[in-house]
């Protein structure tokens, strides 16, 4: 019973992906392309993250997560600011490459010194 507990939830987690990608496809073709950039913020995988964490390591580790996840915005405002000030400069793909390599040394970064600090 619990593989197909499991099973239906990866469905189901599939099923949230591929509605996000076609929320993010309707809405970048049309007059309020820039709210497809709000669809990748729901915390889908926070709350599954959470819900996870909270049953099992309890209230502090959760707190924990939280506190983490909100450093953790700090890579994605990098990436951000990136393709921001990169895209009219380089073409999309470069601009894209470049953003993305900033947030995975941002990341790293943040690993590093979360190790480091929390001593995990």
């Amino acid at each position: 019973m619990s593989s197909f507990i499991a099973t239906m939830m990866l469905f189901a987690k599939s099923l949230l992906g591929a509605l996000a990608v076609l929320i993010i496809a309707l809405l970048a073709g049309s007059r309020h392309f820039y709210i497809a950039g709000l669809v990748p913020l729901f915390p889908t995988f926070a709350l599954i993250a959470h819900a996870l964490v909270g049953q099992e390591r309890g209230p502090e580790a959760l707190r924990e997560t939280a506190l983490f996840g909100l450093y953790a915005l700090l890579p994605y405002a990098a990436y951000l600011l990136a393709v921001y000030l990169l895209a009219p400069r380089l073409g999309l793909t470069h601009t894209l490459l470049a953003a993305t390599l900033l947030w995975v040394a941002a990341a790293a970064l943040l690993l590093v010194l979360w190790t480091r600090l929390h001593g995990a």
